[in-house]
């Protein structure tokens, strides 16, 4: 006879029970596995993916933001109006989607390039279903408060990000990892998470993997995705194993030369910082572990790394002297930023803000801060590399001893091109206060995502920069099909979601 617990509660429950508390013992997170020998041309890395047969006057890098599933859904809009543009350069009819070289990715951002780098043309046909228009935050919340993965959350090794990543694998990334990505044809996908200890950036391509002595081939894509996006509290942090200094790691020609106390030439500050923080993951044996949480709490536009390397073409003749330096004339940078900064009646009360609500806000603020700043320092290099140019045309190069004048010959004849698009960049108003009050969160209702991937494609089209560029290409743009239609009417209101989810 079994005793009046066991009677009440099928013996079928506690096998499931006695199954769940069996495995978590064995729930633990996946290890990156370590580098034998640091090889510069080894890995997923953009300079050894450049690609041989597209423009090689014409490097087009597109950058994600985060922002949850609108970023999501934003940068994809990104995708589709640049498949559906065609231009003729040449006398050769070009998609300009097909002559993307690399794709930066931050959090919600992350999704979209590494989908789009997966999958090619065939994302799609499915990542409106897949990912964009399903409620990706309730199966997350579901699978937390399901008992069986009780055991496995308790596990010291196993988080709530580790379960996101298998719900990623499921529903996206379809197990592959980057090594599945060296193999395959289309722009390189970068995305970027954050060291918690330090604050520094730390980017899923081998370049940055060398330094942690770790094969980033081996490492699967929802872990990058998790890791880009585990907002804290939110998300657990995404541990990965530090083997730093064991695998002959040197750095490269321009960053010895850029360190070198000799150099004549100032180096460039926000560069040489990025080094220093760079060789603090070399320290494997101090820092065994590293805790990745969301890529946007260090950059949320995911053009620090744009920055930091127009920053070391300035510094060093090694770089400017490269192949893919050499053959440029132009790179053009979409800058596709969702960020969103709903309205809100906190000055015209008396009563301040709950403690929550500052919370949020305070974390937000500098991370909004922070994008601004990038923007406007991309527009002074332009602007500086610009004046460089003319200074040089004019006969103007060793300055007399002007700090800033001995800089003109640094700059390479290379125009860039900044592309913004944004919610501030379109013109309809209606339409930028409606997106601005979508929340940051992994669902919205569909009618949502259709809007933001059809305000995507009117942001570039009437972006005055785009316009230029293909004036400057001597592009004739291929009459685009009709516009999407307007699927939601404006007046018609959202469900609430919370705005504590993934940047």
């Amino acid at each position: 006879m079994r005793p009046p617990l066991l009677s009440r509660f099928p013996i079928e429950r506690w096998l499931l029970v006695a199954l769940a508390l069996a495995l978590a013992g064995c729930a633990s997170r996946p290890i990156n596995p370590p580098l034998d020998k640091s090889k510069a041309a080894y890995g997923y890395r953009f300079e050894a993916r450049a690609p041989l047969d597209r423009d090689k006057e014409t490097l087009l890098i597109l950058a994600f933001s985060g922002g949850g599933t609108r970023a999501a859904a934003f940068s994809y809009g990104v995708l589709e109006e640049l498949r559906r543009t065609e231009i003729e350069v040449g006398g050769r009819r070009i998609r300009l989607l097909d002559e993307v070289d690399l794709i930066t990715g931050v959090s919600g951002g992350s999704f979209t390039a590494l989908a789009y780098a997966l999958h090619g043309e065939k994302l799609f046909d499915s990542y409106e279903q897949r990912f964009l228009k399903r409620d990706v935050q309730g199966e997350l919340l579901s699978r937390t408060l399901s008992p069986v993965n009780w055991p496995a959350l308790w596990s010291e090794s196993y988080g709530r990000s580790e379960m996101a990543a298998q719900l990623y694998d499921e529903i996206l990334f379809d197990n592959a990892t980057f090594g599945d990505l060296m193999a395959r044809p289309g722009p390189t996908a970068t995305v970027t998470a954050t060291d918690i200890s330090t604050g520094s950036r730390l980017t899923f391509t081998q370049g940055d993997f060398d330094l942690i002595c770790s094969d980033v081939a081996k490492v699967p894509l929802s872990r990058a995705a998790a890791a880009s996006s585990a907002v804290p509290l939110v998300l657990s942090p995404v541990t990965i194993n530090n083997y730093g200094g064991t695998c002959g790691y040197r750095k490269p020609r321009w960053a010895r030369a850029m360190e070198d106390p000799n150099n004549p030439s100032r180096p460039a500050g926000r560069a040489l910082q990025r080094l220093k923080e760079l060789d603090s993951f070399q320290d494997g044996a101090n820092r065994p572990y590293l805790h990745l949480v969301d890529g946007g709490l260090a950059d949320n536009l995911g053009v620090r790394g744009v920055l930091e390397a127009l920053e070391q073409v300035e510094a060093s003749e090694a770089v400017r002297n490269g192949p893919i330096i050499q053959s440029l004339k132009r790179i053009v940078v979409f800058v596709v930023n969702s960020l969103s900064v709903p309205q809100n009646d906190w000055d015209r009360r008396e009563r301040p803000p709950s403690d929550l609500a500052i919370l949020l806000r305070a974390t937000g603020v500098p991370i909004d801060r922070y994008s601004y700043e990038a923007v406007e320092l991309l527009k002074d290099i332009i602007a500086r590399w610009k004046t460089f140019r003319q200074l040089r045309a004019a006969g103007t190069f060793a300055g007399g001893g002007n700090p800033v004048l001995s800089q003109v010959g640094s700059v390479p004849d290379i125009d860039i091109h900044p592309i913004d698009v944004s919610f501030s960049a379109l013109a309809d108003p209606d339409e930028r206060r409606f997106l601005n009050d979508l929340p940051t969160s992994f669902v919205l209702p569909p009618e949502a995502v259709d809007r933001l991937r059809a305000a995507a494609g009117r942001a570039i089209r009437e972006s005055p920069d785009f316009k230029r560029l293909l004036i400057e290409m001597q592009a004739a743009a291929v009459p685009p099909p009709p516009p999407m239609p307007m699927p939601m009417s404006r007046s018609t209101p959202l469900p609430a979601a919370t705005s504590a989810a993934p940047q």
